[in-house]
């Protein structure tokens, strides 16, 4: 079949194209068993919900959570997993104290313990669920073990796809997409994407807009942090939810696609959609367009990452059309929120941008977080680092996390002088 479509890849198996993994998961003889790095967080708690709605098919093989040691133990004490890991010696210290009398798991710590944690013999299916930049090494310790990655950590793909794309050829892993777009995608597109990419004309990531959608440029500079975590439909940890009130989750999406799928950046395009009901969209070169609807439930993705190549039934509100009246979509406002844009540069710009970018945003993101950098002083210090960074080759994960580590600094001297 001839494709005309003139943004159109012509070749899926050519410079990476096609999705970024097989999808070679047999069907279990038993329970899969789960590691579940960032369990105490949102994605890791809606995990566990939908483990536990599924008892019959899912065991907990570790849990990982980084401060809170209280969730950690409710979680640890239900599902009583063989291993736990935690941020510190003083927190695993604290989280021991809190287990139930004749439960004795091991406790792993730091980066080190979360990869070792990853990479678990006993560990069929690892959700990774660590926010930020501190979930790729975990995430490609599970990718190097050859496990099935149900990948809730985008930023993994924003420093490292290439890499992770790599690693999983070689070892047989396979990355199933939590986030709902990329979930969204992975379902329209028939699991791993139409056989042929050439039919793929775009790929459409849609965005709620968050909390200052139909805010003045001009409002958004007295922003506190109590009104960016106040999303309108999604419930998220306090990054996300300032990433998804400055369109900065969406450019970190459109990376994300672009490395799943091996796709050039002029190939995915945003619209907003406050209903967050259409969760993503792929046009094909015929005109079609393949959308996938559901409640805005984390659960929906989760369950459906968790189950493949199985759809497991799920106790989630559905949507009611006729209640709902009306979808809408609107072009996203450059203007007002300038780290979309921000982000499909460094795209364009190569790999070790986009490390630069994600570093540089999360340093960002955690001063504004305590008060110390205005809402808008967030994409000024991306542009800022992004423009001060000549670019670089990563040829492996140390690469990566040095230049991760010396944009952070540089981030954070840039803004302390501002």
């Amino acid at each position: 079949m001839t494709n005309s479509s003139p943004n159109a890849i012509s070749s899926p198996d050519a410079l990476g194209v096609g999705y970024i993994t097989s999808l070679d998961v047999p069907a279990p003889s038993r329970p899969r068993r789960l590691a579940v790095l960032g369990a105490t967080g949102s994605i890791g708690v809606s995990s566990l919900r939908v483990a536990a709605e599924h008892p019959d098919k899912y065991a907990v093989a570790a849990l990982a959570g980084a401060t809170n040691v209280t969730l950690l133990a409710e979680q640890a004490a239900a599902f009583r997993p063989p291993v736990l890991a935690v941020l510190t010696d003083e927190r695993a210290d604290a989280l021991r104290k809190l287990l139930p009398a004749g439960y004795a798991p091991d406790i792993l710590v730091g980066p080190e313990g979360y990869a070792a944690l990853a990479a678990l013999p006993e560990a069929d299916v690892v959700v990774s669920a660590i926010v930020g930049a501190a979930g790729l090494l975990p995430t490609l310790a599970a990718v190097a073990a050859g496990k099935v990655v149900a990948l809730a950590n985008k930023e993994s793909l924003v420093l490292a796809g290439d890499l992770i794309r790599e690693t999983a050829r070689r070892t047989g892993a396979v990355i199933l997409p939590v986030d709902s777009e990329h979930n969204a995608l992975f379902q329209a597109l028939g699991g791993a994407g139409l056989p042929d990419l050439a039919l793929v004309e775009r790929l459409v990531l849609t965005a709620s807009g968050g909390p200052f959608r139909t805010r003045q440029t001009d409002e958004l500079a007295a922003v506190t942090p109590a009104m960016a975590l106040n999303h309108p439909t999604w419930a998220m940890g306090p990054k996300i939810s300032v990433d998804s009130a400055t369109l900065m989750n969406k450019g970190l999406e459109v990376i994300e696609a672009c490395r799943l799928y091996g796709l050039p950046v002029s190939m995915v395009d945003v619209v907003v959609h406050p209903q967050s009901i259409v969760h993503s969209l792929a046009q094909l070169h015929d005109g079609s367009l393949l959308a996938h609807l559901g409640p805005p439930d984390m659960r929906v993705a989760i369950a459906y990452c968790l189950g493949y190549p199985e759809r497991l039934p799920l106790a989630v509100p559905r949507v009611d059309l006729v209640t709902l009246g009306s979808l809408t979509f609107e072009a996203p406002r450059h203007d007002a929120f300038p780290c979309l844009g921000l982000a499909r540069d460094a795209l364009a710009a190569g790999a070790s941008h986009t490390v630069v970018l994600n570093a540089a945003n999360e340093v960002a993101v955690a001063l504004f977080l305590q008060g110390s950098l205005p809402f808008m002083g967030i994409a000024s210090a991306i542009a800022d680092a992004l423009a001060a960074h000549a670019g670089e080759a990563l040829p492996d994960a140390d690469s990566i996390m040095d230049l991760d580590a010396r944009a952070r600094r540089r981030a954070l001297e840039t803004a302390k002088r501002a």
